[in-house]
Parts: structure tokens; C-alpha cells; sequence
């Protein structure tokens, strides 16, 4: 019984921050597209902060469960852009950019909120929201960075390639999505992204030390 509230309790925290985190993240795909010129994300819905037009199933799963996933592609016409293969690449970086921004204010909240409440005051529901909207953000920021295709990490390795090797990779992009998925099911990326998801929040947590000294001391 105590092991199903601790899984509705977590559910209760995580939708929240799932649909904020992914929402941000395709968001600001949508955004760095027309910014760039190409208009096809608006024009399907796209630019837009709703979380119905963002949620992938299969994506939103992944994440519940395993803590790392992804949302519905934002669809995105390179031939709009001035140079196909930097504007892809700065286009797919917007998505883990704005996720790694929204964690490091998000802790932020966190510790303020957290020290700020030594002599009460503040629930600790609020202080779990905002401690798992950091985990959530910086976990979908690491997972989409990966260079593997369709995640956004292999967009910005392309942007890098010299043109014979980026074509020859796209080519193999549409088979990667399952292989993804099969690894995470098999729990062999769980480990490593946990690593590499903790040390980004130590390293946002050095960064905001002094910031906290000045603060509380």
C-alpha cells in the first residue's frame, strides 16, 4: 500500500513537470525555426506553449517510467534555411538548451525555497515539484543530446560533419528511433543518463553556491 502511494505521489509531481518540460523543449524548437526563416512548425501549430500539440505517447511512457524520453517532432523544412546544416543544428540545440535553462532556475527556486523554509512556511510538496521539474528538465536535456538519430544530439553532430558523412548518416536516421527505445526498455541507457543527469545538477548547484552565500549565509 505504502509503495502505491509512493507511485501516485510521484505521478502527482511528475505530469506536471513532464508536460512543462516538454512543452518548453518543442516549444522553442518551433521558435528557433521561424526565427531562422522556416515557418513550417507554425504553420502546423507548433509555436505554441498547449502540451496536446507536443505529447508523444510512446515518449511521455519512457519518461513516467524511465525519466528520460521525448515529445512529437517538430516538423522543420531545412530548404527554408540560409545554411541547411548550422540552422538544423542550431534549431535541434534550442529543445536541450531551454531544458538545461529551465532546470538550472528551477533548482534555483529549490534552494530558495528550501532555505528560506528552515523555520517553516513552505510545504514539501512545493519543494518536490521543483526539485523534480530540475530532474525531469536536465534528464531530457542529456537524454536529447545523444548523438543518436532522431534524438537532437545527432542534428547537431550533422551540423558539424563534412557533408559526405552527414548525408550517408541521414540515410540510417528513420532505423535509430526503435534502437533508442529497445535500450531503454532493456535499461541499458538508465545507468549512464543517471550519471551524466546528476552531474549536471552538481555542476548547476556549484554554480548557484555563491549566489545562495549572499543570499542565507
Amino acid at each position: 500500500m505504502a509503495a502505491l502511494d509512493r507511485l501516485f505521489s510521484d505521478i502527482l509531481y511528475l505530469l506536471p513537470a513532464i508536460l512543462i518540460s516538454l512543452t518548453v523543449h518543442e516549444c522553442c524548437h518551433a521558435l528557433a525555426a521561424y526565427s531562422l526563416g522556416d515557418p513550417t512548425a507554425k504553420n502546423a501549430g507548433r509555436l505554441t506553449l498547449s502540451p496536446l500539440s507536443h505529447l508523444d505517447p510512446m515518449g511521455t511512457l519512457c519518461l513516467l517510467f524511465f525519466r528520460f524520453g521525448w515529445a512529437k517532432p517538430v516538423p522543420v523544412n531545412p530548404m527554408y534555411f540560409r545554411n541547411r546544416k548550422r540552422d538544423m543544428a542550431l534549431t535541434a540545440a534550442a529543445g536541450p538548451a531551454s531544458n538545461l535553462v529551465l532546470g538550472f532556475f528551477s533548482l534555483m527556486i529549490y534552494f530558495v525555497l528550501m532555505y528560506s523554509s528552515r523555520g517553516g512556511g513552505v510545504s514539501g510538496a512545493l519543494l518536490q515539484f521543483f526539485y523534480m521539474l530540475t530532474s525531469i528538465n536536465v534528464g531530457l536535456a542529456v537524454f536529447n543530446l545523444l548523438p543518436i538519430s532522431p534524438l537532437d544530439g545527432s542534428k547537431i553532430l550533422f551540423g558539424l560533419l563534412p557533408d559526405r558523412l552527414y548525408f550517408k548518416m541521414l540515410s540510417y536516421e528513420r532505423f535509430m528511433q526503435p534502437l533508442v527505445f529497445v535500450l531503454l526498455m532493456l535499461g541499458l541507457l538508465s545507468r549512464p543518463l543517471s550519471y551524466l543527469q546528476m552531474q549536471v545538477i552538481n555542476a548547476m548547484y556549484f554554480l548557484l553556491r555563491p549566489l545562495l552565500r549572499v543570499l542565507f549565509g
